[in-house]
C-alpha cells in the first residue's frame, strides 16, 4: 500500500525574533539627543568659520592693500606666514586682472556704442536722402552738442546735405560762435579749426559732416553753440542753427 503521507511530518515556519518595543519616552529623548548633537557641532563649525574669516580680513586690513601702503611680497613674508602671502599675492593679481579686463570692456562697449550711434545716423541719413524729402540746395540736416564723460569737455556734429540736382559742389565755409556764461554774463566767442582759423571751409556734392570737441574753462558754462554756412560767392550768412548742449 502506498504511503499518502510521509513517515516523518514536520510543520515548517519562518524563525521568529523577539525584540522589546521601545517606548515612545525613549525615542523622544533618543531624537532630543540627536538633535542636540546636530546643533552643537553645527555651532562649532560656525565659530570656527566666522574665526577664520575674521582673521583673513584682519591680515588683509593690516596689509592696505588698496591704501597708500601697497601690497609687498617682501614685507609679507617677514612679518607673515609663507603660504599666506602666496595666497595673497595670487588673489590680488587675480583681483588687477579682473580690473584691467573690466577696464578694457568698458573702452570696448564704449567705442562699440560710439560706433552704432554713428551707425544709426548714417542710416537716418540715407533714409531721409533717399524718401526724396531732402530739400533743394544746401540745409543743415543734423547739428547737435553733448557734454562728453570729461568734465568740461564738449562734443559737436554737423551735417550738411546738398538736395536737387547737385550741378556743381557746394564750396563756402563754417562759422561756429560758442556762448559762454561767466560771472552771470555772456560772452559769444567764435571756435577755431586746427590750423587755429575762424572758418572751417568746405567743399561737397552729396554730403559733408564736421565732427571735433572742445573743452570749456572750468570758471564757465557753456549756453550754446551756433553755426553759420556761408557760401563763396555770397558773403551773407546762408543757413544758421543753434544747438544747446545734452548729456
Amino acid at each position: 500500500m502506498n504511503r499518502i503521507f510521509p513517515k516523518n511530518t514536520q510543520i515548517l515556519s519562518p524563525r521568529v525574533i523577539v525584540r522589546p518595543y521601545p517606548s515612545w519616552k525613549y525615542r523622544l529623548v533618543v531624537i532630543l539627543v540627536v538633535c542636540f548633537v546636530l546643533l552643537s557641532v553645527s555651532w562649532v563649525m560656525f565659530e570656527v568659520g566666522k574665526q577664520s574669516r575674521n582673521t583673513l580680513l584682519e591680515e588683509f586690513t593690516e596689509e592696505k592693500i588698496y591704501g597708500d601702503s601697497p601690497y609687498d611680497p617682501a614685507v609679507c613674508r617677514q612679518t607673515k606666514r609663507q603660504q599666506l602671502c602666496s595666497e595673497m599675492g595670487e588673489l590680488i593679481h587675480q583681483v588687477q586682472m579682473h580690473n584691467t579686463a573690466n577696464a578694457n570692456l568698458l573702452k570696448q562697449i564704449k567705442a562699440l556704442t560710439y560706433e552704432n550711434d554713428q551707425l544709426k545716423e548714417k542710416m537716418l541719413f540715407f533714409e531721409h536722402l533717399m524718401s526724396g524729402s531732402a530739400k533743394n540746395g544746401v540745409s543743415i540736416y543734423q547739428f547737435s552738442l553733448k557734454e562728453t564723460e570729461i568734465p568740461g569737455n564738449f562734443r559737436y556734429a554737423l551735417t550738411l546735405i546738398q538736395g536737387g540736382e547737385r550741378p556743381n559742389d557746394f564750396k563756402g565755409k563754417v562759422r561756429l560762435l560758442v556762448t559762454l556764461l561767466q560771472n552771470d554774463k555772456t560772452k559769444t566767442v567764435p571756435l577755431v579749426n586746427q590750423e587755429s582759423k575762424l572758418d572751417f571751409p568746405i567743399s561737397f556734392k552729396f554730403l559733408y559732416r564736421l565732427e571735433d570737441s572742445f573743452k570749456v574753462p572750468d570758471d564757465m558754462t557753456i549756453k550754446n553753440l551756433q553755426v553759420q554756412v556761408y557760401e563763396n560767392s555770397n558773403g551773407k550768412v546762408l543757413l544758421t542753427q543753434t544747438a544747446q548742449p545734452t548729456l
